[in-house]
């Protein structure tokens, strides 16, 4: 079993998962920029996380935990990861950063749809009209009639799978944290994305640089810490509650975007981005603690 943390060290691991996430979609961001196709970046990435959980198995002496208990369910679970991970790849390549972590704020406004559907929550009239709210939010951040708009089409139904995949993989998460520990989670992920990616590109993968490699090498060890955080934090709060942190990636990603690449928030982006957010605060308020910690509870992994 996986020890206890504290509510307030729950929290505070969920922030540094969201920034690891956010450097690890900086290096992928950039590794779009080359010729190299989805499935073999996918690849690499797979096989660096699954190298660095290894060696850290092997340090520890406990490579036994990288094993899931429940295969069959640790197999669908990372089949979520894999297809969050591909659309987050092709997103980034056609959309700037900020507005990247914009369309997918909506990520626990779905969350709040699926433990309504699934955990039994009740969804009074209040959160449905914040969630639509957000949905408005959302709109008015693409900008979709304005002769400004940012990205394309391409990028923005990446997110809406991203969405989806995300809000369905953290409500599964949270019932798989309680049995399964955080590093067969990421383990598993990784080997999948390892195989299908390398699967994927068997005729034409092409060379990698030095540099290249790197900031492949750079997004997988970032995932990793990313993912062990993450899961650690769901043991001990519920889904609602890590899923709001999210909005923290706007902060980081918009800086790093500024900074790397020089994308600014456009006023849409602010507008929409700020809908979004008091919306999915309002609709996690409501879930903590309630309909997902009893759907974890009567789960098992």
């Amino acid at each position: 079993m996986i020890a206890s943390v504290s509510p307030v060290k729950a929290v505070s691991l969920a922030l540094v998962a969201y920034t690891c996430w956010v450097l690890a979609d900086t290096c992928l961001k950039v590794a779009g920029r080359s010729r190299l196709p989805t499935g073999e970046v996918i690849a690499v990435v797979g096989l660096v996380e699954v190298g660095l959980l290894l060696a850290r198995g092997l340090w520890r002496g406990d490579v036994g935990a990288l094993w899931p208990r429940n295969p069959l369910r640790q197999v669908f679970r990372s089949c979520l990861d894999l297809a969050n991970n591909v659309c987050v790849v092709i997103a980034l390549r056609h959309l700037p950063l900020p507005l990247f972590y914009i369309l997918i704020f909506f990520a626990p406004m779905a969350t709040a749809l699926l433990a309504a559907a699934f955990l039994g929550e009740s969804l009074e009239w209040r959160k449905a009209l914040a969630i639509f709210a957000g949905f408005v939010g959302v709109v008015i951040a693409v900008n979709p009639f304005g002769v400004s708009r940012s990205g394309d089409w391409t990028g923005y139904l990446a997110c809406l799978v991203c969405v989806m995949c995300f809000a369905v993989n953290v409500v599964w998460s949270r019932v798989m944290t309680q049995t399964q520990t955080p590093e067969s989670l990421t383990f598993c992920s990784g080997a999948l994305m390892a195989l299908a990616g390398s699967a994927s590109v068997l005729r034409n993968a092409r060379p990698l640089d030095v540099t290249l490699a790197g900031v492949l090498a750079g997004a997988g060890l970032f995932s990793v810490v990313g993912g062990i955080c993450f899961f650690i934090a769901l043991k001990d709060a519920s889904a609602a509650t890590v899923s709001q942190y999210h909005y923290s990636q706007l902060l980081s990603g918009a800086l790093i975007g500024y900074v790397i690449w020089g994308e600014r928030l456009a006023l849409s982006m602010l507008v929409g981005a700020a809908l979004i957010i008091a919306a999915g605060c309002y609709s996690a308020a409501g879930l903590s603690g309630r309909g997902v910690i009893v759907g974890a509870a009567a789960g098992s992994g």
